[in-house]
């Protein structure tokens, strides 16, 4: 018989070296098959049935988090999604267990997406001031997270010998390790070598947190953090004035999509340059097309002079 747990271990261990899964993304899908099996108290994979997998669900979607709410329907789909890979690696390995292909996932609620219209954007990339090697970090940070599209993560891992402000481009590693080229616009390759040819320390990280009186030390690790990302660009949305709107490196990068789709590019262009793998991610953005769609029936619809 196979041991259930067993499987999980060596699932998790072929998705870090055959499939070369980031650390996080073997943190979310062991997590979830841990709820999984705690919530099934299987053994063996051969206790393991369709019926089984419908009691999960109705359990995940009775299921309340820390705040006395229902999960929401994406987080349900997360769980799904893993208990899905993880049962087509077992017919991969030819262990016998339910299809993969016999589990759906739930239909989820239509993704709200947050974006900076002109004027706010505007105000937010003008809102660091100054020159001072804070002020000038953060100028840089704000353009290349709108400038990009790259994701919070993406940003803080560049490294500052990565970064040719000359070509205005580079390439960099998404999810699933794919690589792909992402473009500078000419202010933010302008306050990128602004900021750099101000930095005094020799450390490898593009983005660092500085230390007063900017006295750097060789030993610390000054890398900026997603959650240190997170507080600056709060801070200046803030500065900037943008009320009613919750402002994160996230909304730069839907505003980076927003503003390409309003210019005219193409849907797949678009895809590319977030480095979605599928077409169907980046049609959350309907509110652009929509709008399209509105002003392309205004212009030809019911036309009497033709």
């Amino acid at each position: 018989m196979a041991d259930v747990k067993d499987l999980k271990i060596q699932y998790l261990e072929y998705l870090e070296i055959e499939r070369n899964r980031s650390q996080k993304t073997l943190e979310n899908y062991g997590r979830y098959l841990d709820r999984f099996l705690s919530f099934a108290k299987i053994k063996n994979i051969s206790q393991l049935d369709e019926d089984l997998i419908r009691q999960y669900r109705l359990y995940l979607n009775r299921l309340k988090n820390d705040d006395g709410e229902p999960l929401k329907k994406v987080t349900q789909n997360y769980h799904i999604i893993a208990l899905r890979t993880f049962l087509k690696y077992l017919a991969k390995r030819g262990v016998k267990s339910v299809a993969a292909e016999r589990v759906e996932l739930g239909k989820q609620e239509d993704r709200e997406v947050t974006f900076l219209e002109p004027d706010e954007l505007e105000r937010l990339l003008a809102a660091s001031e100054g020159a001072s090697l804070g002020s000038l970090r953060d100028k840089a940070i704000l353009t290349m997270l709108f400038s990009t599209g790259m994701r919070v993560s993406e940003l803080c891992s560049l490294d500052r010998d990565r970064i040719d402000t000359k070509r205005g481009e580079l390439s960099i590693r998404g999810k699933g390790s794919k690589i792909r080229m992402v473009f500078l616009s000419d202010e933010a390759r302008k306050n990128i070598q602004d900021y750099m040819s101000k930095r005094a320390d020799a450390d490898e990280a593009l983005f660092i947190r500085i230390p007063k009186n900017e006295e750097f030390s060789k030993d610390s690790d000054l890398r900026l953090t997603p959650r240190s990302i997170q507080r600056i660009i709060k801070k200046y949305s803030v500065k900037a004035g943008i009320v009613g709107k919750h402002v994160s490196p996230h909304t730069l990068r839907h505003s980076f999509a927003t503003d390409l789709l309003r210019g005219g590019a193409d849907i797949r262009s678009v895809q590319a340059m977030l480095g979605h793998a599928s077409v169907t991610t980046t049609q959350i953005y309907t509110h652009v097309t929509d709008k399209q769609l509105r002003e392309v029936h205004k212009k030809f619809h019911n036309k009497k002079d033709r």
